[in-house]
Protein backbone atom coordinates (compact mmCIF):
# COMPACT_ATOMS: atom_id res chain seq x y z
CA UNK A 1 0.00 0.00 0.00
CA UNK A 2 1.46 3.16 -0.79
CA UNK A 3 1.22 6.68 1.08
CA UNK A 4 0.91 9.86 -0.90
CA UNK A 5 1.73 13.26 1.14
CA UNK A 6 0.06 15.89 -0.65
CA UNK A 7 -0.09 19.77 0.01
CA UNK A 8 -3.19 21.23 0.08
CA UNK A 9 -1.75 24.47 -1.05
CA UNK A 10 -0.49 23.00 -4.30
CA UNK A 11 -4.48 22.97 -5.09
CA UNK A 12 -5.93 26.17 -4.28
CA UNK A 13 -4.65 28.83 -6.80
CA UNK A 14 -6.75 26.16 -9.01
CA UNK A 15 -9.84 26.39 -7.06
CA UNK A 16 -11.53 29.39 -6.82
CA UNK A 17 -13.84 27.77 -4.39
CA UNK A 18 -11.19 26.58 -2.15
CA UNK A 19 -11.27 27.56 1.73
CA UNK A 20 -7.82 28.74 2.19
CA UNK A 21 -7.89 27.65 5.92
CA UNK A 22 -8.07 23.96 5.55
CA UNK A 23 -4.93 22.44 6.57
CA UNK A 24 -3.66 18.71 7.78
CA UNK A 25 -3.60 18.44 11.92
CA UNK A 26 -7.18 21.37 12.27
CA UNK A 27 -7.86 19.25 15.51
CA UNK A 28 -4.65 18.42 16.29
CA UNK A 29 -5.03 21.16 19.43
CA UNK A 30 -9.11 21.16 20.14
CA UNK A 31 -9.45 17.37 18.99
CA UNK A 32 -6.35 15.32 19.34
CA UNK A 33 -7.89 12.03 18.20
CA UNK A 34 -10.53 13.22 15.58
CA UNK A 35 -8.82 11.50 13.84
CA UNK A 36 -8.28 8.36 15.46
CA UNK A 37 -11.78 8.40 16.52
CA UNK A 38 -13.40 8.12 12.77
CA UNK A 39 -10.94 5.09 12.10
CA UNK A 40 -12.12 3.03 14.13
CA UNK A 41 -15.45 3.51 14.01
CA UNK A 42 -14.56 2.87 9.96
CA UNK A 43 -13.10 -0.21 11.09
CA UNK A 44 -15.56 -1.54 12.44
CA UNK A 45 -18.04 -0.75 10.23
CA UNK A 46 -15.35 -2.55 6.93
CA UNK A 47 -14.71 -5.39 8.85
CA UNK A 48 -18.89 -6.60 9.00
CA UNK A 49 -19.45 -4.69 5.12
CA UNK A 50 -16.95 -3.91 2.73
CA UNK A 51 -18.91 -2.40 0.75
CA UNK A 52 -19.20 0.49 2.83
CA UNK A 53 -16.26 2.17 0.98
CA UNK A 54 -17.85 2.48 -2.51
CA UNK A 55 -20.92 3.84 -0.10
CA UNK A 56 -18.60 6.57 1.62
CA UNK A 57 -17.06 7.64 -1.73
CA UNK A 58 -20.52 8.09 -3.36
CA UNK A 59 -21.77 9.85 -0.22
CA UNK A 60 -18.67 12.49 -0.40
CA UNK A 61 -18.78 12.80 -4.11
CA UNK A 62 -22.65 13.81 -3.98
CA UNK A 63 -21.73 15.92 -1.56
CA UNK A 64 -18.88 17.82 -2.25
CA UNK A 65 -20.40 18.50 -6.08
CA UNK A 66 -23.27 20.10 -5.46
CA UNK A 67 -22.80 22.91 -2.93
CA UNK A 68 -19.02 22.07 -1.98
CA UNK A 69 -17.71 19.46 0.91
CA UNK A 70 -20.42 21.14 3.91
CA UNK A 71 -22.82 18.09 4.42
CA UNK A 72 -25.59 19.59 3.09
CA UNK A 73 -26.16 15.28 1.89
CA UNK A 74 -26.70 14.23 5.54
CA UNK A 75 -29.60 16.92 6.21
CA UNK A 76 -33.05 15.12 7.18
CA UNK A 77 -36.26 16.26 5.35
CA UNK A 78 -38.92 17.36 7.35
CA UNK A 79 -42.63 18.01 6.49
CA UNK A 80 -41.74 21.82 6.08
CA UNK A 81 -38.78 21.22 4.24
CA UNK A 82 -37.14 18.61 1.75
CA UNK A 83 -33.40 18.42 1.53
CA UNK A 84 -30.91 16.66 -0.71
CA UNK A 85 -31.89 13.27 0.65
CA UNK A 86 -35.06 13.33 -1.39
CA UNK A 87 -33.42 14.23 -5.25
CA UNK A 88 -33.46 11.44 -7.18
CA UNK A 89 -29.54 10.29 -7.29
CA UNK A 90 -29.76 10.73 -3.89
CA UNK A 91 -32.04 8.34 -2.95
CA UNK A 92 -30.07 5.29 -3.14
CA UNK A 93 -27.23 6.98 -0.95
CA UNK A 94 -26.38 5.31 2.16
CA UNK A 95 -23.45 4.69 5.04
CA UNK A 96 -25.42 7.35 6.72
CA UNK A 97 -24.92 5.61 10.37
CA UNK A 98 -21.46 5.46 9.88
CA UNK A 99 -21.25 9.34 10.16
CA UNK A 100 -23.46 9.34 12.66
CA UNK A 101 -21.56 7.19 15.00
CA UNK A 102 -18.87 8.65 14.45
CA UNK A 103 -20.27 12.32 15.42
CA UNK A 104 -21.68 10.81 18.52
CA UNK A 105 -18.39 9.57 19.77
CA UNK A 106 -16.74 12.69 18.66
CA UNK A 107 -19.58 14.80 20.53
CA UNK A 108 -19.00 12.86 23.43
CA UNK A 109 -15.24 13.37 22.99
CA UNK A 110 -14.79 17.07 22.08
CA UNK A 111 -18.42 18.64 22.04
CA UNK A 112 -19.23 20.93 19.12
CA UNK A 113 -15.77 20.72 17.56
CA UNK A 114 -15.46 18.61 14.85
CA UNK A 115 -17.91 19.15 11.32
CA UNK A 116 -20.23 16.35 9.86
CA UNK A 117 -18.37 17.62 6.60
CA UNK A 118 -15.00 16.37 7.89
CA UNK A 119 -16.25 13.25 8.84
CA UNK A 120 -17.29 12.33 5.57
CA UNK A 121 -14.46 13.43 4.20
CA UNK A 122 -12.11 11.26 7.13
CA UNK A 123 -14.24 8.27 7.05
CA UNK A 124 -14.14 7.69 2.87
CA UNK A 125 -10.33 8.24 2.95
CA UNK A 126 -9.60 5.80 5.82
CA UNK A 127 -12.45 3.44 3.77
CA UNK A 128 -10.19 3.65 0.83
CA UNK A 129 -7.15 2.96 2.43
CA UNK A 130 -9.19 -0.61 3.80
CA UNK A 131 -10.28 -1.49 0.67
CA UNK A 132 -6.48 -1.39 -0.04
CA UNK A 133 -6.10 2.09 -1.92
CA UNK A 134 -3.78 4.91 -1.45
CA UNK A 135 -3.36 6.72 2.09
CA UNK A 136 -3.07 10.31 2.10
CA UNK A 137 -3.12 13.22 4.81
CA UNK A 138 -6.19 14.93 4.35
CA UNK A 139 -6.75 18.53 4.76
CA UNK A 140 -9.40 19.50 7.48
CA UNK A 141 -11.08 22.66 8.87
CA UNK A 142 -14.41 22.48 6.86
CA UNK A 143 -17.62 23.63 8.14
CA UNK A 144 -20.99 22.30 7.88
CA UNK A 145 -23.42 23.91 5.30
CA UNK A 146 -26.74 25.74 6.08
CA UNK A 147 -28.62 24.82 3.23
CA UNK A 148 -29.64 21.80 1.88
CA UNK A 149 -32.36 21.67 -1.19
CA UNK A 150 -33.08 18.78 -4.00
CA UNK A 151 -32.83 21.21 -6.54
CA UNK A 152 -29.65 21.82 -6.61
CA UNK A 153 -28.84 18.56 -6.92
CA UNK A 154 -27.29 17.85 -10.53
CA UNK A 155 -24.67 15.60 -11.00
CA UNK A 156 -23.30 13.55 -14.02
CA UNK A 157 -26.00 10.77 -15.28
CA UNK A 158 -24.39 6.88 -16.10
CA UNK A 159 -25.65 7.84 -19.60
CA UNK A 160 -23.80 10.88 -20.18
CA UNK A 161 -21.24 11.17 -22.47
CA UNK A 162 -17.60 11.72 -22.07
CA UNK A 163 -18.28 15.31 -23.04
CA UNK A 164 -21.16 15.69 -21.12
CA UNK A 165 -19.92 14.89 -17.84
CA UNK A 166 -16.96 16.73 -18.30
CA UNK A 167 -18.55 19.83 -18.63
CA UNK A 168 -20.03 18.45 -14.72
CA UNK A 169 -16.40 18.64 -13.57
CA UNK A 170 -15.15 21.33 -15.15
CA UNK A 171 -17.63 23.17 -13.89
CA UNK A 172 -15.92 22.35 -10.22
CA UNK A 173 -12.64 23.41 -11.63
CA UNK A 174 -11.52 19.74 -11.97
CA UNK A 175 -9.65 18.61 -15.25
CA UNK A 176 -10.43 15.23 -17.94
CA UNK A 177 -7.66 13.33 -15.40
CA UNK A 178 -9.71 13.85 -12.60
CA UNK A 179 -12.92 12.99 -13.54
CA UNK A 180 -11.15 9.41 -15.16
CA UNK A 181 -9.12 9.62 -12.14
CA UNK A 182 -11.92 9.44 -9.90
CA UNK A 183 -14.81 7.24 -11.92
CA UNK A 184 -12.15 4.77 -10.80
CA UNK A 185 -14.09 4.88 -8.41
CA UNK A 186 -16.02 2.23 -9.26
CA UNK A 187 -13.67 -0.30 -8.92
CA UNK A 188 -15.53 -0.90 -5.55
CA UNK A 189 -19.07 0.39 -6.67
CA UNK A 190 -22.37 -1.31 -7.64
CA UNK A 191 -24.95 -0.30 -9.10
CA UNK A 192 -28.54 -0.55 -9.40
CA UNK A 193 -29.64 -2.41 -13.18
CA UNK A 194 -32.66 0.62 -13.69
CA UNK A 195 -29.13 2.52 -14.39
CA UNK A 196 -27.81 0.53 -16.86
CA UNK A 197 -30.43 -2.42 -18.17
CA UNK A 198 -31.24 -0.49 -21.61
CA UNK A 199 -27.77 -1.53 -22.49
CA UNK A 200 -28.50 -5.11 -22.37
CA UNK A 201 -31.49 -5.11 -24.44
CA UNK A 202 -32.87 -2.20 -25.82
CA UNK A 203 -29.47 0.20 -26.15
CA UNK A 204 -30.76 3.31 -27.43
CA UNK A 205 -34.19 2.01 -28.92
CA UNK A 206 -32.41 -0.39 -30.94
CA UNK A 207 -33.98 -3.32 -29.74
CA UNK A 208 -30.75 -4.93 -29.25
CA UNK A 209 -27.57 -4.62 -26.17
CA UNK A 210 -24.77 -1.96 -26.77
CA UNK A 211 -22.69 -3.62 -29.21
CA UNK A 212 -19.88 -1.99 -26.89
CA UNK A 213 -20.62 -4.46 -24.08
CA UNK A 214 -18.98 -7.73 -24.01
CA UNK A 215 -21.89 -9.87 -24.97
CA UNK A 216 -20.95 -12.58 -21.85
CA UNK A 217 -21.36 -9.75 -19.97
CA UNK A 218 -24.87 -8.29 -21.54
CA UNK A 219 -25.89 -12.53 -20.45
CA UNK A 220 -24.66 -12.12 -17.02
CA UNK A 221 -26.36 -9.02 -16.44
CA UNK A 222 -29.75 -10.18 -17.80
CA UNK A 223 -29.63 -13.16 -15.23
CA UNK A 224 -28.79 -10.42 -12.20
CA UNK A 225 -31.59 -8.14 -13.10
CA UNK A 226 -33.88 -10.33 -13.68
CA UNK A 227 -34.91 -10.43 -10.32
CA UNK A 228 -37.16 -7.93 -8.54
CA UNK A 229 -36.79 -4.80 -6.36
CA UNK A 230 -34.03 -3.37 -8.97
CA UNK A 231 -30.87 -5.42 -7.99
CA UNK A 232 -27.26 -4.36 -7.90
CA UNK A 233 -24.63 -5.54 -9.59
CA UNK A 234 -20.77 -4.98 -9.30
CA UNK A 235 -19.04 -2.07 -11.62
CA UNK A 236 -15.97 -3.95 -11.37
CA UNK A 237 -16.58 -7.80 -12.37
CA UNK A 238 -13.11 -8.67 -11.68
CA UNK A 239 -12.17 -7.55 -7.98
CA UNK A 240 -14.92 -6.04 -6.75
CA UNK A 241 -13.61 -5.50 -2.96
CA UNK A 242 -10.53 -4.38 -3.97
CA UNK A 243 -9.71 -0.80 -4.38
CA UNK A 244 -7.28 -1.01 -7.25
CA UNK A 245 -6.84 -0.36 -11.09
CA UNK A 246 -8.71 -3.30 -12.18
CA UNK A 247 -11.97 -1.16 -13.31
CA UNK A 248 -9.70 0.30 -15.87
CA UNK A 249 -8.59 -3.17 -17.54
CA UNK A 250 -12.19 -4.10 -17.42
CA UNK A 251 -13.49 -1.12 -19.48
CA UNK A 252 -10.75 -1.96 -21.60
CA UNK A 253 -12.37 -5.40 -22.02
CA UNK A 254 -15.70 -3.85 -22.99
CA UNK A 255 -16.48 -4.83 -19.80
CA UNK A 256 -17.65 -1.24 -18.19
CA UNK A 257 -21.49 -1.94 -16.59
CA UNK A 258 -22.42 1.53 -17.39
CA UNK A 259 -22.73 3.50 -20.27
CA UNK A 260 -20.19 6.18 -18.74
CA UNK A 261 -17.70 4.09 -17.75
CA UNK A 262 -17.43 2.19 -21.03
CA UNK A 263 -17.25 5.73 -23.24
CA UNK A 264 -14.32 6.40 -20.88
CA UNK A 265 -12.75 4.03 -22.86
CA UNK A 266 -13.96 4.50 -26.67
CA UNK A 267 -13.91 8.23 -26.21
CA UNK A 268 -10.31 9.67 -28.15
CA UNK A 269 -10.14 12.17 -25.13
CA UNK A 270 -10.17 9.54 -22.55
CA UNK A 271 -9.06 6.52 -23.76
CA UNK A 272 -5.32 6.89 -23.37
CA UNK A 273 -5.88 7.67 -19.73
CA UNK A 274 -7.78 4.60 -18.96
CA UNK A 275 -4.94 2.23 -20.71
CA UNK A 276 -2.04 4.50 -18.73
CA UNK A 277 -4.30 3.42 -15.23
CA UNK A 278 -5.07 -0.10 -16.46
CA UNK A 279 -0.83 -0.63 -16.82
CA UNK A 280 -0.03 1.20 -14.23
CA UNK A 281 -1.86 0.91 -10.55
CA UNK A 282 0.92 3.19 -9.07
CA UNK A 283 -0.23 6.06 -11.25
CA UNK A 284 -4.03 5.65 -10.91
CA UNK A 285 -3.50 5.20 -6.75
CA UNK A 286 -1.39 8.45 -6.90
CA UNK A 287 -3.69 9.85 -9.58
CA UNK A 288 -6.63 9.17 -7.26
CA UNK A 289 -5.53 10.27 -3.91
CA UNK A 290 -4.66 13.65 -5.81
CA UNK A 291 -8.20 13.80 -7.19
CA UNK A 292 -9.64 13.58 -3.49
CA UNK A 293 -7.58 16.02 -2.32
CA UNK A 294 -8.90 18.57 -4.98
CA UNK A 295 -12.58 17.49 -4.76
CA UNK A 296 -12.12 17.31 -1.06
CA UNK A 297 -11.40 21.17 -1.17
CA UNK A 298 -14.15 22.23 -2.92
CA UNK A 299 -16.02 24.88 -0.50
CA UNK A 300 -18.97 27.31 -1.22
CA UNK A 301 -17.15 30.18 0.97
CA UNK A 302 -16.06 29.95 4.71
CA UNK A 303 -20.08 30.04 5.95
CA UNK A 304 -21.44 27.07 7.95
CA UNK A 305 -21.70 25.59 11.80
CA UNK A 306 -20.20 22.97 13.54
CA UNK A 307 -23.50 20.82 14.01
CA UNK A 308 -24.02 18.71 16.60
CA UNK A 309 -26.03 16.23 15.14
CA UNK A 310 -25.30 15.39 11.33
CA UNK A 311 -28.87 15.15 10.34
CA UNK A 312 -30.33 18.75 11.29
CA UNK A 313 -29.48 22.41 10.91
CA UNK A 314 -28.47 23.35 14.74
Amino acid sequence: MMRIEASFLAFFFLLPLAVADLRVGFYSASCPKAEQIVQQVVQKKFSSDRSITAALLRMHFHDCFVRGCDASILIDSTNKKKSEKTAGPNLTVRGFEVIDEAKKALEAACPSTVSCADIITLATRDSVVLAGGPSYNSPTGRRDGLVSNPNDVNLPGPSFSVSQALQSFTAKGMTLNDMVTLLGAHTVGVAHCSFFEDRLSNFQGTGSPDPSMDPALVTKLKKICGGPNDPTAFLDQNTSFAFDNQFYNQVNLKRGVMQIDQELGVDKSTAGIVSGFASNGGRFSQSFATAMLKMGSLQDGNAGEIRKNCRAFN
